[in-house]
């Protein structure tokens, strides 16, 4: 397998990128409406359409998931990939209207050095049209690419990663993230990640883990020395699928597992200023799969976080801005 969310298959990865924006949108497209719920666990979380995903609630399937940048700005970009859905008849039918299902998550990226000074309306509806427009099933950008464009995370830069597994049940679990952390994706200074010891091949460097006692935390040291207390990035948001056939409550219990891949992969998470959303869809079909199954699929999607999120760190490029951050490659390899 490729690595990729895309191993999955019947799912369409589109990226809209605008480094002079310094921020961009990913759409992920489903062939065919999928089963999905939400777990949002940071302390500023930015979303649309996410409420309805609760078990309790009535709606059970989408047509599509976005990650964005632009913080509350990037929230328009549902609206765009929703309008080329619609434009491709796509959607659940009220009435004699067809309404594509399309829930968001969003990340901060507005003081990375980009251009934001746009006119009256921002640009991300546009963004969404152009990413569903672009959405393919072949392998798609990793890094500095879609809803990682602008992600940063405290030494160095973050970005859009990607990653996959198959279960011993012959299931395919696959994860997307956009890794733009208030904490430390790296062990101290770097540059070993907090992922290392679920890195496949050398996913993320194949630096493994460090030798001897870890390094002093370097996170709390960079927020006491900040004139205004706020960090300046927050936020780690992301989708897991499974072929395996599932009940809306059992995807919420895999959106939860994928949050503990996030608290593998950073130190810490789910802090005031994240806004820490994990969205879960399954695109099998036939009878639910049962609790013990279900537990090694939860396993396998608290790994394939982890290493997306660490994979979306090592394939970020700096943005081409003064004094922007650097990005792990430029300074370990």
């Amino acid at each position: 397998m490729p690595n990729l969310l895309t191993d999955i298959s019947g799912i369409s990865v589109g990226h809209a990128t605008d480094l002079s924006l310094g921020s961009g949108v990913t759409a992920i497209i489903f062939d065919q409406p999928a089963i999905a719920s939400v777990s949002v666990l940071g302390g500023a979380p930015g979303s649309r359409d996410t409420t309805m995903l609760e078990p309790e609630m009535a709606v059970e399937r989408v047509d599509a998931i976005v990650l964005s940048g632009g913080s509350c700005f990037g929230l328009d970009a549902a609206g765009g990939v929703q309008a080329w859905l619609r434009a491709q008849e796509r959607g659940s039918p009220f009435g004699n209207i067809l309404i594509p299902i399309v829930p968001q998550a969003i990340v901060f990226d507005l003081t990375n050095g980009g251009n934001k000074r746009w006119g009256k309306f921002s640009p991300y509806r546009e963004m969404g049209y152009a990413a569903a427009e672009a959405a393919r099933a072949a392998p798609f950008a990793l890094g500095t690419a879609g809803a990682g464009t602008g992600a940063t995370t405290p030494l160095v830069k973050g970005g859009m990663g990607s990653a996959s597994a198959l279960t011993p049940e012959g299931y395919r679990v696959a994860a997307i993230a956009v890794a733009n952390s208030v904490g430390n994706p790296l062990i101290g200074t770097g540059p070993h990640f907090w992922a290392g010891p679920f890195e496949q091949g050398d996913e993320f460097g194949g630096k493994g883990w460090p030798t001897g006692p870890l390094p002093p935390d370097a996170l709390l040291p960079r927020l006491k020395g900040l004139p205004n207390p706020s960090p300046e990035t927050g936020t780690t948001i992301g989708l897991v699928v499974t072929d395996a056939p599932l009940t809306k409550s059992q995807a919420k219990r895999l959106a939860i597992a994928a949050q503990d891949g996030v608290v593998r992969a950073v130190l810490s998470a789910h802090l005031p200023f994240d806004g820490d959303t994990m969205f879960a869809a399954a695109t099998g079909e036939g009878k639910p799969i049962d609790g013990h199954k279900l537990t090694l699929l939860c396993h396998a999607a608290t790994m394939v976080m982890a290493r997306a999120v660490a994979r979306g760190v090592f394939e970020g490029s700096s943005l081409p801005y003064p004094e922007a951050l650097p990005d792990w490659r430029s300074l370990f390899t």
